[in-house]
């Protein structure tokens, strides 16, 4: 079993959990820092695994998914000043703590996240996604678990679809068909999650769902839904169908990026002590990381 990571998440509940003020030696805020350092120590802890990585963001506006729509995520409101430094420490905490990270100028941690999934399974590992971004259940595939450690229960395959109402290979189509607001991504107006959902369940993608809709089309497997304003759907499925196509480039997790590692690469390693003293010096933090970090040297070490 691998676990991947998604490091934003857990970084931005740090930053707005409500932990008090800290400052480093220069008087630059890090509690962000470290309860970024907190959970990950956290999670080493209580899942021992010799396989890790953590994904962060870096294509803030640069990302393969802007020149495919430019709006792409242009609602977020701007991360404070002050996080960007803060993101910085978090990947050098990782580092310092021999834990693989990565992160690209094109690809989203998503897609990291994917990419490692599927060259590890292509290896004979299982993958547990630590996030708590839903896009990420598309990845999950028999064996695997989403977990928002510190939050719910872990997610199975099966899990997926209960919570959500579809499988995870027809996640990113259901997400397609709705829309996600939280990115900006279109979808076709009056689609809800409902009925989002309802379609995946009786069409197995957005080709098949469209096939249905034709004029060739003689199963009648649309008109046999027992959808509410059937024929209103039908109309608006046809006219926002690239709207449709549009949001599913977009919600489709690439797990393609060009990373070329092995599994032998995302091993933990042995910790590095100085460094992590010197890195908790210069953040003035007190000695509660550094014994945690000092059990995990003792435990984890190979």
């Amino acid at each position: 079993m691998i676990y991947l990571v998604d490091a934003s998440v857990y970084v931005f509940r740090a930053y707005y959990s409500g932990l008090p003020d800290m400052f480093d030696v220069d008087d630059n805020p890090v509690h962000a820092v470290f309860g970024f350092a907190r959970f990950l120590g956290d999670l080493l802890e209580r899942a021992h695994p010799r396989y890790i990585a953590v994904a962060f963001d870096r294509c803030h506006g640069s990302c393969f998914r802007n020149r495919i729509y430019p709006p792409y995520k242009a609602n977020r409101t701007p991360a404070p000043p002050d996080l960007a430094l803060q993101f910085e420490r978090c990947v050098e905490f990782c580092s310092l703590a021999g834990i693989p990270a990565f992160a690209s100028p094109q690809y989203e941690a998503d897609d990291i996240i994917g990419t490692l999934a599927t060259l590890m399974s292509g290896q004979g590992l299982r993958s547990t996604v630590v996030s708590r971004d839903k896009d990420l259940a598309q990845l999950v595939r028999a064996g695997d678990r989403m977990w928002d450690f510190g939050g719910a229960e872990p997610m199975g395959y099966h899990d997926v679809r209960q919570r959500f109402g579809v499988p995870p290979e027809r996640f990113a189509d259901y997400l397609a068909l709705r829309g996600d607001a939280v990115d900006n991504v279109p979808g076709v107006p009056g689609v809800g999650p409902k009925i989002a959902a309802a379609l995946m369940q009786e069409f197995e993608s957005l080709e098949d769902l469209y096939s249905a809709l034709g004029p060739d089309a003689t199963c009648g497997r649309f008109d046999r839904l027992a959808l509410r304003g059937a024929a209103g759907l039908r109309a608006r499925l046809l006219e926002h169908r690239a709207a449709a196509w549009l949001a599913r480039s977009l919600t489709r997790i690439a797990c393609d990026a060009p990373l070329n590692v092995g599994r032998e690469q995302l091993q933990r390693s042995a910790p590095d002590t100085a460094g992590l003293d010197a890195f908790f010096d210069r953040n003035d933090f007190g000695p509660m990381l550094r014994r945690q970090a000092g059990r995990l040297a003792a435990i984890l070490t190979p």
